[in-house]
């Protein structure tokens, strides 16, 4: 299972490979179905945990093929959104597909489930699966407005433009905390990105530098391997210049970083976690097939797959 991302890693290493061999998909945000559910899942929990007002600007971190979770987001009342990803896979002929089916969903008031749905979020729902206690019809009259989509289309097709305070800028790649203004977002919002950051800390103090004081974050984190071994946990059994073969020169892959590293670091650039939840597996490696280097790991850290959290800057 491991010889094709062993053998695209090793071809890494040949200058210029990198710019010939496929990027592949980035899990979903191609289709506006998965954009929304994301978008609406993170706003759902976030007012379960007593956030009461829709944030006026919001940053994402990795969307990926598309930008549909910010468009989500803009049709939910945002005002201005930044995109933030090390390649670019998004380009706004899809994007705009993407957000003419986004408009319809947010319509036709659709269903917000995610399958699979961990965290379970269908609790805070109508019984049509819709968050009708956030997005209100008064709020979503205004939102879905034929005017407000046109200024959001505009902001699509003419990135970092403004329009009656309407935004979006995208910034691929973005390699510094000073790309966005200090203390000016509401929220920074990932899915299933910060598993791949190569430098994580430098990345939790710049949402620290980013968002007004208490502003909130909201990452949904992957643990497991990507594909990259045959236990979800298995890349732990790998020698570190295994890793690095497999690994190769790709500006992104999996990080490796476990569920404690990620509390560190929120603690340490001033956040107060609101909310915490974690996903474990028993079917994964044991202690006994450690590699060196993850040996001292917790049992905590070893079983935990999967981890929500959200965070307030104090």
């Amino acid at each position: 299972m491991i010889i094709k991302p062993l053998i695209k890693g090793l071809l890494t290493f040949i200058p210029g490979m990198n710019s010939i061999l496929p990027k592949g998909k980035t899990g979903g945000t191609d289709t506006a179905e998965y954009c929304y559910g994301v978008w609406l899942k993170h706003l759902t929990i976030l007012f379960s945990n007593g956030i009461n007002t829709m944030p006026n600007t919001i940053a994402e971190l990795g969307p990926g093929d598309s930008i549909g979770l910010g468009l989500a987001a803009m049709l939910s009342g945002v005002n201005n959104y930044y995109a933030l990803d090390v390649v670019r896979f998004s380009n706004t002929t899809h994007n705009l597909k993407v957000f003419d089916e986004l408009v319809n969903l947010f319509k036709t008031r659709a269903a917000a489930r995610l399958k699979p749905g961990w965290p379970d979020y269908d609790m805070y729902l109508d019984e049509r699966y819709f968050p009708s206690n956030i997005l209100t019809e008064e709020l979503l009259e205004l939102s879905l407005s034929e005017e407000r989509i046109q200024l959001i289309r505009n902001a699509l097709v003419n990135p970092g433009s403004q329009d009656e305070g309407v935004s979006i800028k995208y910034y691929v790649p973005w390699n510094n905390n000073i790309i966005i203004e200090k203390e000016s977002v509401d929220l920074i919002v990932s899915h299933s990105v910060l598993e791949h950051v190569v430098d994580l800390e430098s990345t939790y103090q710049a949402m620290s530098i980013w968002l007004k004081s208490k502003g909130m974050m909201s990452h949904q984190i992957d643990l497991e391997s990507h594909g990259l071994s045959e236990k979800w946990n298995g890349y732990r059994a790998y020698s570190e210049i295994f890793w690095k073969m497999l690994a190769g020169n790709r500006p992104w892959l999996i990080n490796r970083q476990p569920c404690s590293v990620h509390m560190e670091l929120i603690n340490k650039y001033g956040f107060k976690v609101i909310c915490h939840l974690k996903n474990y597996r028993t079917d994964g490696i044991q202690r006994s097939q450690l590699s060196s280097r993850w040996m001292a790991i917790s049992d905590d850290d070893l079983a935990c797959s999967g981890t929500f959290i959200q965070a307030q800057k104090l």
